[in-house]
């Protein structure tokens, strides 16, 4: 398969993805104020995953643009991230009706940390089918090395929001994507 194939079938699908989180999103009870303020932590959680998508298909693409090759083992864990990914609407919806329930929260937890997972070891196999690609391979091995904090953040925050504070694991993500974040534009500057 063509590598630009894949990359337009993963920005069609999360494309989609983050189109439907909005039509999740309740309407007011009444045209008022206090009304869109009863709706705030569904807005938090549209919000919130609309950017997290947002921000992985900025660090796809900005490690896709250097792929020369790929292979089976990219095209499946490719689409096992785009089918994690396909949970998110579902996930968030949930978050948005049980904002304080630990269980809400632990399984939208479950679905971002494995999506950040597979999307580690996608990295990691952009490797093999481009091994004579140095500046990829140090793009991949960069962007893996920020991403293990990452998941330490998003662990920590699924077994505090069980614990301690359900909300804690999106406040997590949240501080995790500040983290990623930061982290790219120090090693931008410093390229």
């Amino acid at each position: 398969m063509n590598k630009d194939r894949l990359i337009a079938f993963t920005d069609a699908i999360l494309a989609i993805i983050m189109t439907i989180l909005v039509l999740e999103l309740d309407k007011p009870a009444a045209p008022s104020v206090s009304a869109f303020w009863d709706l705030r932590t569904s807005f938090f959680s549209y919000a919130l995953s609309f950017f997290w998508l947002g921000s992985l298909w900025v660090g796809l693409n900005s490690i896709w643009e250097q792929v020369r090759r790929i292979n089976s083992t990219v095209i499946w864990l490719n689409l096992l991230l785009l089918f994690l990914a396909s949970l998110i609407p579902y996930a968030t919806s949930l978050c948005s009706d049980y904002f304080y329930d630990p269980v809400m929260q632990g399984f939208y937890g479950i679905v971002v940390i494995a999506m950040t997972v597979c999307n580690y070891f996608l990295h990691k196999a952009l490797d093999r089918p481009n091994a004579d690609a140095e500046n990829l391979l140090q793009a991949t091995a960069a962007y893996r090395k920020i991403l293990i904090p990452d998941i330490l953040i998003k662990v920590t925050g699924l077994i505090l929001s069980l614990l301690i504070y359900p909300p804690l694991m999106m406040y997590s993500v949240l501080i995790a994507a500040v983290y990623i974040l930061t982290m790219k534009h120090i090693q931008e500057k410093r390229a």
